[in-house]
């Protein structure tokens, strides 16, 4: 297994605000999908993605990317045509009112072992009514575990069309590492929505399932609405 990586400097022609910056981002992205056919028709089916993106880098105290500044956004898929297309693309977007990506670098990262997954996006996971889970909404760390681990098996029997033997959840240790529930917001026709998630720290289990559950989490994200901005990870290990 491997995932591969765009490193990219975005200029800034505009201040951004945090609050916005999952949705211009993930609105970037988009309209550099839209560019290639196949890219096209992926952005347009509803499915996985198999693509995360972490927010600009790095983060400011005042909340706000300033004009003028070059930033690092990072972009990663299992798809190497997606990212070599995007490689392309992303830099003929010149017409973005809020930013320009300049410069672009192509990584190949190969699986590896991961003794901890950090997520530095929040990470979305819905339960019941279509309500996110939050310690406040829902609380059942259970339910929490198995969501994230049924949601990574997907996403990888999708790509790789074929099941995984996992007979244990991936997850060996979750710690909430924050005190309120995090948001991703974005707009539609006009109107304006958000995602509640969460930051988590995760152990994972040794065994073979288990390390290629958490080798996706950190090639096309933790939990859902990836393609918004949710669950970009960073992995520990070896």
């Amino acid at each position: 297994m491997r995932y591969f990586e765009l490193i990219c400097t975005a200029y800034i022609k505009r201040d951004i605000g945090f609050r916005e910056s999952f949705e211009i981002l993930s609105k970037y992205i988009s309209f550099s999908m839209a560019q290639d056919e196949l890219l096209l028709e992926l952005h347009k089916q509803n499915r996985f993605k198999h693509y995360t993106f972490s927010n600009l880098y790095p983060p400011q105290r005042d909340k706000i990317y300033h004009r003028g500044q070059n930033y690092t956004l990072t972009i990663r898929s299992l798809n190497e045509q997606f990212i070599d297309t995007l490689q392309e693309t992303l830099r003929a977007n010149i017409n973005n009112p809020y930013l320009q990506i300049v410069i672009t670098k192509k990584k190949i990262v190969k699986q590896f072992f991961i003794s901890e997954l950090y997520s530095i996006t929040p990470v979305i996971s819905t339960i019941d009514d279509n309500k996110f889970w939050t310690k406040e909404q829902d609380g059942d760390i259970i339910k929490l575990y198995n969501q994230l681990h049924n949601n990574l098996d997907r996403k990888y029997q999708e790509f790789y069309s074929e099941k995984l033997d996992s007979s244990e959840n991936f997850i060996q240790l979750l710690s909430v590492k924050n005190r309120k529930p995090q948001n991703i917001w974005s707009t539609k026709n006009g109107k304006s929505f958000r995602f509640f998630g969460n930051k988590f720290s995760i152990v994972p289990r040794e065994d073979e399932a288990s390390q290629k559950l958490a080798f996706i989490a950190l090639a096309c994200g933790l939990g859902e609405k990836n393609s918004f901005g949710g669950g970009f990870c960073l992995g520990k290990g070896i």
